[in-house]
C-alpha cells in the first residue's frame, strides 16, 4: 500500500482531500491509489439526494449529517453543483450551509463540478463514493444538482434514492413522474410546515396507488428546524435493510452494484443467456442494410402495438440482433432517440422461469417496470429499471410457453 493510501485509512483528511482531487483530474497516481484500497470497500451506506432545485437538498443534507453525527457516525458529503465558465470548478464550492461541520473530523465534505456532465451527477461521482467508502465513512451522501425529470443516474450509485420536494409544485408532480418521481426509495416533502404540504402528500399517495411494487415511504421534513430528520433517517434504514448491504465477501462491488439490485442467486438446471440487443434506430430499412452488409440477415419484423415500436430481428450465433424503430412519435423509443439518440437501448436475457425470476427480483427490491406480457415473437417479458441492473435497461424474456 503506498503511503497515500495507508494515510487515507488512517483517517487522514488532507490525504483524503488530495486523492479526492487527483481522481476528479484522472491523475493516474489517485486511481491506483484507488485502486489499492478496493479490498476495504464495502462498508459505507451510500444515499442519494435529488430532487428539483429550490427543495432544500443541502439544507436536508446538512441535517441529516448532523443527526448521523448525533449517533456517532462517520458521513462523506458529494455535493454536485453547476460548473463555473470561469474557474471550471464548483460554482456553489462553499457550501455555506454545512459550514458549521468545518472542524468536525468525522465529516468530509466535497463539492464537484459537473463538468458538462449530464445527470445530475459529475463524471467522477462513482470513484470518490467508491474512495469515501474505502476510506471508512459510515455513510455517502451524494447531493445531486436540481435536476429534471430525465436525470436519474444518481439511482445507479445510491442503494437508497430520496428524492425531495415542496409545497406548492402544483402539477409539476405529473409533470415530473416520468423521471425522478420512478427512482424514489424514499419521499422527503420539505419545507413542510408550508401551505400545501398535506396536497404534495395526497398526491403522492394517489400516483403510488396505481404502481406496482415497493412503494416508497413519504417523510414530512423541515430540515431548516430539523423537524422529521429523524423520522427519514429511520425511512432510510427500513429500505436499507428491505434490499440488503453486501458483506465484505462483496465489498469490491459495492458500488457499481445499485440499490435494489438482486443478490446472486444458485445455478439452475436451465442456464440463464444473452437472447438479444436491443437498439434503438431511426429507420429499420437503414439499420437492417447496415448489419446485413456485414453477414446478418433480418429472419423476423413486426409491429408491437403495446410497446408503439416495430421491430426487426437478426440472428447473430447464439443471440440476436433487435432493432427498435418507434412506430408513434409519443412511443418509449421516439423518446429514447431524442434524448439519447441512436443505440443501445436494453440488453435481454432469456431465463427457464420467468415468474419464478420476477419472484426473486421482487424479494430483493429490484425495481420492475412492468408485468410480465406478451412481446415480439409471442414471447413473456418484463423490464427492469436500469437503477437494480447495474446502469442499463434489463429485459428478462421467456420463449412461448403453455
Amino acid at each position: 500500500m503506498n503511503s497515500l493510501a495507508r494515510k487515507i485509512r488512517e483517517g487522514d483528511a488532507r490525504a483524503l482531500a488530495r486523492a479526492a482531487t487527483g481522481i476528479e483530474n484522472r491523475d493516474p497516481r489517485a486511481l491506483e491509489t484507488l485502486r489499492e484500497l478496493e479490498e476495504f470497500a464495502g462498508h459505507a451506506r451510500i444515499v442519494g439526494i435529488t430532487g428539483p432545485p429550490g427543495a432544500g437538498k443541502s439544507t436536508l443534507v446538512d441535517a441529516l449529517a448532523t443527526a448521523l453525527r448525533s449517533q456517532g457516525k462517520t458521513v462523506a458529503i458529494l455535493a454536485i453543483d453547476p460548473t463555473s465558465r470561469i474557474t471550471g470548478g464548483a460554482i456553489l464550492g462553499d457550501r455555506i450551509r454545512m459550514q458549521q461541520h468545518h472542524a468536525d473530523p468525522g465529516i468530509f465534505i466535497r463539492s464537484m463540478a459537473t463538468r458538462g456532465s449530464v445527470g445530475g451527477l459529475a463524471r467522477a461521482t462513482a470513484d470518490l463514493v467508491r474512495l469515501m467508502d474505502c476510506a471508512g465513512k459510515d455513510f455517502v451522501i451524494i447531493e445531486t444538482v436540481g435536476v429534471g425529470q430525465d436525470e436519474v443516474e444518481v439511482a445507479g450509485l445510491a442503494q437508497v434514492t430520496v428524492v425531495v420536494l415542496v409545497p406548492g409544485m402544483g402539477d409539476d408532480i405529473q409533470a415530473l413522474k416520468a423521471g425522478i418521481m420512478e427512482i424514489a426509495d424514499v419521499f422527503a416533502i420539505n419545507k413542510s410546515d408550508q401551505p400545501g404540504a398535506g396536497r404534495v402528500e395526497r398526491e403522492l399517495e394517489a400516483m403510488l396507488s396505481l404502481a406496482q411494487g415497493h412503494h416508497p415511504a413519504i417523510v414530512q421534513t423541515v430540515a431548516t428546524e430539523g423537524k422529521g430528520i429523524v423520522e427519514l433517517l429511520q425511512a432510510i434504514g427500513a429500505r436499507d435493510a428491505a434490499i440488503g448491504t453486501p458483506d465484505a465477501a462483496s465489498a469490491r462491488d459495492l458500488v457499481s452494484q445499485p440499490r435494489g439490485q438482486p443478490e446472486r442467486q444458485p445455478h439452475h438446471d436451465a442456464p440463464v443467456s444473452i437472447d438479444h440487443l436491443g437498439i434503438a434506430v431511426k429507420s429499420l430499412d437503414q439499420a437492417a442494410a447496415f448489419y446485413e452488409s456485414i453477414g446478418l440477415a433480418v429472419e423476423h419484423r413486426e409491429t408491437v402495438a403495446a410497446e408503439k415500436v416495430q421491430v426487426a430481428m437478426l440472428p447473430a450465433g447464439d443471440s440476436r440482433i433487435e432493432l427498435l424503430e418507434p412506430s408513434e412519435a409519443d412511443s418509449p423509443i421516439a423518446k429514447f432517440l431524442e434524448k439519447r439518440g441512436p443505440g443501445l437501448h436494453h440488453v435481454a436475457l432469456r431465463v427457464p422461469d420467468l415468474s419464478a425470476a420476477v419472484e426473486r427480483l421482487r424479494a430483493s427490491g429490484a425495481r420492475l417496470l412492468n408485468e410480465p406480457r406478451r412481446g415480439a415473437g409471442g414471447h413473456l417479458y418484463v423490464f427492469v429499471h436500469p437503477a437494480s441492473a447495474g446502469g442499463v435497461l434489463l429485459e428478462l424474456i421467456q420463449e412461448s410457453a403453455s
